[in-house]
């Protein structure tokens, strides 16, 4: 560890804005889906494959943050993404009317909210064991997180449906917090300093052995439903009843959105007394509410219902909520040291296997129905939520 005092420094608040910023960077996307879809002439599946091309970003992201920061320190591959997602949103800014430009846009922000979401996720963890807090660091990080998807998906919305400049002002106004967090993260405390010891910039992403049998029961059927269950929200969620919110269909899309990743906040914020209620089954519990709130958008799709929605919005934020915890904390508790950031993103490259669950939905529907596609998520959820319920008993 590095001899400058982190709490000194202002520990893990230095490091929290920027990953609010780059996650910000991440959603500030989804609200505007319709209006691009509305205004540019994209098809759905069009839409569904920008929003989930971001995947192919992030992944790679996840696999190569974890090992560089390891090897030259936390704070220069920090910068690199913030960075990375000002370009990103530069490019997004720049081409609403290319497909290729969209993807290329949303890709570049993938590899940047895989640096925050890693990177700081291990960075604040460091930061908090630091001043004798490590068992907060898995709520600060996933609530720093989440507060930068909802924020940005918040106010890209406000700003696309009522001011000028809708595909423009968006991706201007994330720049500006990028340009903010960089000047904070500058003086937060470096806890990993360069290691040229680690050899590998591929990285050692792996599950130990030790922890593999319990990591593939428990956190492999839970994960996909992190974001699963946020892409069926504001993705799928507002597109099923576009036709009845007329003109107001970006402001519609923006209240699901703010108000699934505002429930999953709240619900990381009180996930200690959650956990203590449901006897360490957090995780099992944040699954079976996204196969609640999947049936609820049934009802949306087969009766065009704005409503229902708004109903299935809050489900799905509380078992994203409840599932990105306890995901979080139990794979920070069973890592060592040498294998947190690795094991971190397999989980988060994990978690974002639920981004394909609207691109599915979008192939399937003409085929069999939208009901019956949703019907099926709903049956695989409730087969996830069984497994995982024998490997995850207490939220470390």
């Amino acid at each position: 560890m590095p001899s400058s005092s982190p709490a000194a420094l202002g520990g893990w608040l230095r490091v929290a804005p920027a990953v609010i910023a780059l996650a910000w960077g991440g959603n500030h996307f989804v609200p505007l889906l319709l209006l691009y879809r509305r205004v540019d002439g994209y098809t759905q599946v069009e839409i569904d494959l920008s929003l989930a091309v971001y995947v192919f970003g992030i992944v790679p992201g996840f696999v190569l943050a974890g090992a560089w920061s390891d090897r030259y320190g936390r704070k220069p591959v920090m910068l690199a993404g913030i960075a990375i997602g000002v370009v990103a949103s530069i490019v997004l800014a720049s081409t609403s009317s290319s497909l290729v430009g969209l993807c290329a846009g949303r890709f570049l922000s993938g590899i940047s909210v895989a640096v925050a979401m890693v990177v700081g996720s291990s960075w604040i963890k460091e930061l908090s064991t630091a001043e004798g807090r490590g068992s907060s660091g898995a709520r600060r990080a996933s609530v720093a997180m989440s507060l930068g998807f909802g924020g940005g998906a918040g106010v890209a919305g406000v700003l696309a449906q009522w001011a000028p400049w809708p595909t423009v002002l968006p991706y201007a106004v994330q720049i500006l917090a990028c340009l903010v967090a960089l000047a904070i993260v500058l003086r937060a405390a470096e806890t990993r300093l360069p290691d040229p010891s680690v050899a590998s910039l591929l990285g050692d992403v792996r599950v130990p052995p030790a922890v593999r049998p319990r990591f593939v029961r428990g956190i492999v059927p839970m994960a996909p439903w992190i974001f699963g269950a946020a892409a069926l929200s504001f993705a799928v969620g507002p597109s099923l009843v576009a036709s009845r919110v007329g003109d107001y269909v970006v402001a519609f899309a923006t209240l699901t959105t703010v108000i699934t990743l505002s429930v999953g906040t709240t619900v990381q914020l009180a996930s200690t007394p959650i956990d203590r209620l449901l006897r360490g089954r957090s995780g099992t519990a944040g699954v079976l509410l996204c196969s609640a709130a999947a049936a609820v958008l049934i009802v949306a799709a087969v009766a065009t219902v704005p409503w229902a929605v708004l109903v299935a919005a809050p489900l799905f934020g509380a078992g994203y909520g409840l599932c990105m915890v306890t995901g979080l904390t139990t794979v920070q508790g069973m890592a060592t040291g040498g294998d947190l950031a690795g094991l971190t993103a397999v989980f988060y490259a994990l978690s974002y296997v639920g981004f394909f669950f609207p691109v599915v939905l979008a192939a399937l529907a003409p085929i069999v129905g939208t009901a019956a596609v949703l019907g099926g998520f709903v049956v695989i959820s409730l087969a996830c939520a069984a497994v995982s319920a024998r490997a995850i008993r207490r939220v470390a």
